[in-house]
């Protein structure tokens, strides 16, 4: 008699409470979207602006099928002040948390020798400063129900940006890149320092998904077509692929994955530039 759980119970998060930072669009969206769908209770989603996170939550809670909620809490954690007032506010309506999607980002991109320290700056608050502060705030929450058999769950948004993301011309991405890499490290690091806790801790690294942030870049860099036809794969990401690893990552399934950072962009970063310049091409265009 083989000891393997049923599949469907593998691959599905019934009960689980969720916070979804950068929860309003896109990729966050997404992942929101599948947690519901895969049997959360709860998912809170976060983003700065509170009319978008109401926005969000009106049409996740409209999803048919879902038994669980959406519930939005506005906050802008680029700011300490803002995440100590986020998680009292998750504290007033739960007592613990299973699943952190640290995903809210931000980018900008500049030529080499226009770069400033607050470009630098604001990338780098948010993309990584924030999702360390957040994460070690919301651990008591994380840690609360946390098991052996059933651990609570931290994943990050990196993207292949960071392990690939020489971007060059008027809109080079230093900071993102450069922010990226971090995070990255930061999830394998968190992952040894929140193991005790039966915290796991993994990334995922996106390529390009068509959203608000990317579309920009995406335009810049030749448009939808032009980067699927130079993908190993024929395309770019959509919302099945980003939901389904926030799934996988949050599900018993992934009770033995830790530390890793999982690249989703169909294999791109193994080959060429994922931004899609052809050598010595600089895009004409800024952000």
């Amino acid at each position: 008699m083989s000891a393997i759980s049923p599949i469907p119970a593998l691959f599905s998060t019934p009960g689980k409470i969720a916070v979804v930072t950068g929860g309003s669009r896109g990729l966050g969206l997404h992942a929101a979207t599948g947690l519901l769908l895969s049997g959360c209770s709860k998912v809170y989603i976060t983003s700065r602006k509170a009319s978008a996170c109401e926005e969000a939550v009106k049409a996740l809670n409209s999803i048919k099928g879902i038994h669980g909620k959406a519930i939005s809490v506005p906050a802008d954690i680029s700011k300490p002040e803002e995440i100590t007032r986020f998680v009292q506010e998750l504290q007033k309506d739960t007592d613990h948390v299973d699943i952190l999607v640290a995903n809210a980002g931000a980018t900008w991109g500049a030529p080499y020798g226009s770069w400033k320290k607050e470009y630098w700056d604001k990338v780098m608050t948010l993309n990584v400063t924030s999702v360390f502060l957040l994460v070690q705030e919301m651990t008591p929450l994380l840690a609360k129900n946390a098991t052996v058999t059933d651990p609570s769950r931290v994943i990050t948004t990196s993207s292949v940006a960071g392990i690939k993301g020489f971007s060059t011309g008027q809109n080079a991405t230093f900071s993102y890149s450069a922010s990226k890499a971090a995070v990255m490290h930061l999830t394998k690091h968190l992952a040894v320092a929140l193991a005790p806790q039966r915290i796991l801790c993994n990334s995922i690294a996106p390529g390009f998904f068509p959203s608000k942030m990317a579309n920009a870049l995406i335009d810049i860099y030749g448009g939808l077509d032009h980067l699927a036809k130079k993908n190993l794969n024929g395309r770019v990401g959509i919302e099945d692929d980003f939901a389904a690893l926030v799934v996988f990552l949050s599900a018993k399934a992934s009770g033995h994955v830790n530390g890793v950072v999982i690249p989703l962009d169909g294999g791109g970063h193994l080959v060429g530039d994922i931004f899609g310049e052809e050598e010595g091409e600089a895009p004409k265009a800024k952000l």
